[in-house]
């Protein structure tokens, strides 16, 4: 849960700890609407993953299922700096699968806190595989980091891509393979 009191309060130590005046014309509402802000992208501390995948239908299909180009953004959690880009999600099937929403509000889930691509990346993927009980899971990260394109290194358009294989992926190169083609078209 967000303490509002306690960020525009931080906010307005932030601003005056750079030199600026929070009670000048352009910072009036800074404070309260950096609040609200970290009300909507931090929002995820309060949302459980178990519950976006708690919608499922039986299906006799055990074939592969990807969905892909997952947008998102999160922020990272060493500069509080956004990083954002696409989550590619693949798993087997073990008797049912998930709603399609319910993978992107899983994603979303995760994302909307102060967090790490590599965290990210393994907790959407165990998520996936312990709620629907899959036989396989195989989630691919791409992102920006704006900690490198905006400050320190300054490399603008720098991806970082991390992926999490388990189950039956984590067993069979050929399977991997096949998911990062089928990503890529």
């Amino acid at each position: 849960m967000i303490d509002k009191v306690k960020v525009e309060q931080a906010v307005r130590l932030f601003l005056e700890g750079i030199g600026e005046d929070p009670d000048r014309e352009g910072l009036k509402g800074t404070p309260d609407r950096i609040a609200r802000m970290c009300e909507e992208i931090f929002s995820g501390t309060d949302e459980a993953a178990k519950k976006a995948l708690s919608v499922t239908f039986s299906s006799p299909a055990d074939n592969l299922v990807l969905e892909k180009d997952i947008h998102f953004y999160s922020v990272c959690e060493h500069h509080l700096l956004p990083f954002f880009g696409n989550v590619h999600i693949a798993y087997l099937p073990n008797g049912k699968v998930a709603g399609l929403s319910k993978l992107a509000r899983t994603v979303e889930a995760y994302a909307r806190r102060a967090q790490i691509q590599e965290k990210l990346t393994d907790q959407i993927a165990t998520a996936v595989m312990e709620n629907l009980d899959a036989r396989g899971v195989m989630v691919v990260i791409e992102a920006e980091h704006l900690c490198m394109s905006m400050r320190g290194i300054k490399k603008p358009g720098t991806r970082t891509m991390t992926y999490v294989c388990k189950g039956a992926f984590g067993k069979d190169p050929a399977l991997v393979d096949r998911v990062l083609a089928m990503i890529r078209t």
